[in-house]
C-alpha cells in the first residue's frame, strides 16, 4: 500500500509537470486559435467573440487554474458556472460544491467535439497498431535472437546482426516513406496494398472494414523495436550460456535447446522485457510520423491535426493520454520483473 501510494503522487506530480509545461509553452507560441477558426479576414469583433467563448480573453493565471480545476478528480463548481461538472458532491462553500468526478478534457475549438469522445475513437487504433508492431518484432525477434546466439560469429549470426543493425539506424519517418514508395507503389501489383488507409474506409456502399491497411504501418513501426529484441536476446542468452548454472545443466545431461528452453532463456528475457515496454511505451508517442504518412486514423494523426489547427484542448487530451499509458506501462514493467526474477521481488520486500 505504501508502494502503490507513492507511485500514484509521483503519476500526479508528472501529470501535473506536463500539464504546466504544455500549458504555458502553448500560450507563448505565436497563434491565434479564434483565428484559426474565422480565418485571416475576419473582423476584430468577431475574433473578441470568440476568444471570449473559448475563454481565452481572461488573464492567463485564470485560464491556467480553471483548467487545472477541469482536469483534478477533485473540483470546485460554482452554480451559475457554464461549466457544470457531473459528480459527487461532497460539500458546498457558499455558491460552490465541492465534487469528485473523472477528468473534464474540454471540447475541441475546431469542431465543438468532446476530446474525451474523440481520443476514445482514436486511441484503440493506435493501441491496435502498437500492438501489431510490438507483437511481430516479438514473434520474431527472440527466436532470431535465440538462433543468433546458438550459432554465434557464424554467416547466420553475422546476417542476423546485419539486418537488426539496418532496421535499428532506419528513423521511423524515413522507413514509411519507403516502405509505401516500395511495398504501396512499385510492387502494389503484387500486394495489393495501398498507400494510405486506416481501419475502417468508406465508400459509396458505407462503411466497410479493411485489415490490410494495418500491414505497412505496422511492419514499420516494428522495425526499430524488431533489431533492438533480437541483439539483446542474443547478447543476453550469449551471457547466461556463459554461467555456472548452465554448464551445470549441461552436465546433467540436457541438450543445448532444452538447457536454453528450462534455464536460460528466462533469465535472459529480463532486458528484452525492458525494451519491449520501453518500446511499447514509446510507439504511442512516436506513432505520429507513422500514423499521418500512412493516413492511420490513430491518435498520433490527430494530433497532428490538432497542433495544425492550433487546438490546444486536442493537444493536451492526446499527450496526457500519452503519458499516463507511458508511466502506467513502466510500473507494469516493474511487476513482470517480479514474475521472472524472484530475487527482484526478494529485493522488493526487503526494501
Amino acid at each position: 500500500m505504501k508502494r502503490l501510494i507513492k507511485q500514484s503522487c509521483y503519476l500526479i506530480l508528472v501529470l501535473w509537470g506536463i500539464v504546466s509545461l504544455l500549458f504555458f509553452l502553448f500560450n507563448i507560441l505565436h497563434g491565434d486559435p479564434a483565428r484559426m477558426l474565422t480565418g485571416q479576414r475576419a473582423d476584430e469583433e468577431t475574433i473578441r467573440n470568440i476568444r471570449r467563448d473559448l475563454g481565452l480573453d481572461q488573464p492567463l493565471w485564470k485560464q491556467y487554474l480553471l483548467y487545472i480545476n477541469d482536469l483534478s478528480p477533485l473540483s470546485l463548481d460554482r452554480d451559475n458556472d457554464q461549466r457544470r461538472y457531473t459528480g459527487i458532491q461532497l460539500a458546498r462553500i457558499k455558491e460552490y460544491r465541492l465534487i469528485i468526478k473523472w477528468p473534464y478534457l474540454r471540447e475541441s475549438f475546431q469542431t465543438r467535439k468532446s476530446v474525451a469522445s474523440m481520443i476514445l475513437d482514436a486511441l484503440p487504433l493506435s493501441l491496435l497498431l502498437a500492438v501489431f508492431a510490438i507483437g511481430l518484432s516479438v514473434l520474431i525477434g527472440i527466436p532470431l535472437g535465440i538462433i543468433a546466439a546458438r550459432t554465434k560469429n557464424s554467416l547466420v549470426d553475422k546476417s542476423i546482426i546485419g539486418f537488426s543493425s539496418l532496421g535499428m539506424s532506419l528513423p521511423s519517418y524515413f522507413a514509411a516513406i519507403l516502405m509505401a514508395w516500395i511495398f504501396a507503389f512499385l510492387l502494389k501489383d503484387y500486394t495489393g496494398l495501398s498507400i494510405t488507409g486506416s481501419l475502417f474506409e468508406y465508400d459509396l456502399n458505407g462503411k466497410y472494414l479493411a485489415p490490410q491497411n494495418i500491414i505497412l504501418p505496422g511492419i514499420t513501426l516494428g522495425l526499430r523495436p524488431l533489431s533492438v529484441v533480437v541483439q539483446l536476446t542474443r547478447n543476453s542468452l550469449d551471457q547466461q550460456m556463459k554461467q555456472n548454472y548452465f554448464r551445470t545443466a549441461r552436465a546433467k545431461g540436457l541438450s543445448v535447446n532444452q538447457a536454453i528452453r528450462r534455464h536460460a532463456l528466462k533469465n535472459a528475457l529480463n532486458p528484452v522485457v525492458t525494451a519491449i515496454s520501453g518500446w511499447f511505451a514509446s510507439m504511442i508517442a512516436g506513432m505520429v510520423f507513422v500514423e499521418y504518412i500512412f493516413s492511420w486514423k490513430g491518435i498520433g494523426f490527430m494530433l497532428v491535426e490538432a497542433l495544425n489547427q492550433y487546438d490546444f484542448p486536442v493537444v493536451m487530451g492526446c499527450i496526457l493520454i500519452i503519458s499516463t499509458i507511458f508511466i502506467g506501462i513502466n510500473y507494469l514493467t516493474d511487476f513482470v520483473y517480479t514474475l521472472l526474477d524472484p530475487r527482484i521481488r526478494l529485493s522488493s520486500n526487503n526494501l
